[in-house]
């Protein structure tokens, strides 16, 4: 059986409504994303849709070039999947992406998240939600609390998770880049 990784990419973009976030949890990152390639190619979460507006949000293909995440800060973790646990993970994001005008960014559970009490609702995540829900999805995470209660820091502290690199994401994704030319001009 051929084992994969999977990426989970935590940053601090150091906009407003991050540093507002992070006033209230003082934690370093404070959102969550998921990916299956070291480069980082593909970067999923629930953030914002539209760069300047961090109000309208859904379910999102980050776009790691974007002003936003130019001078974030991360701590990027790989973790192992069998091939199953993979495409079960790929095809709930890819069911997500298919249908993502019906989800909405869960701007309620957030708020029950700042409060301590779970507020699940239909077709709705925050990043870590759906971090947690795509993980549950590969049987890779059992929740011991609620999952609209899941923090970027309770990822984190997922057995199985190996911190790969942490610094600003601008030079993770020089230095890939920088090594992938490297290794393919040998």
């Amino acid at each position: 059986m051929k084992v994969r990784k999977g990426y989970i990419l935590l940053t601090d973009t150091r906009s407003v409504l991050t540093r507002l976030i992070r006033l209230y949890t003082k934690e370093p990152y404070n959102h969550a994303s998921i990916a299956f390639d070291p480069e980082l190619s593909e970067v999923y979460s629930f953030g914002r849709k539209s760069e300047r507006n961090p109000f309208i949000g859904g379910f999102v293909r980050e776009n790691m070039k974007s002003r936003l995440f130019a001078e974030a800060k991360c701590a990027i973790y790989s973790f192992e999947v069998t091939e199953d646990q993979l495409d079960r993970m790929k095809d709930y994001i890819r069911d997500l992406a298919e249908k993502k005008n019906e989800y909405r960014y869960n701007f309620i559970g957030l708020f029950g998240f700042l409060l301590n009490r779970p507020i699940e609702r239909k077709r709705a995540f925050f990043c870590s939600e759906f971090v947690a829900s795509v993980l549950t999805e590969g049987d890779l995470m059992v929740c011991y609390k609620p999952i609209s209660l899941i923090a970027p820091r309770d990822l984190q502290e997922l057995a199985n998770l190996q911190l790969v690199y942490e610094g600003s994401l601008f030079d993770y994704k020089i230095n890939r880049l920088s090594e992938k030319f490297t290794f393919e001009s040998l």
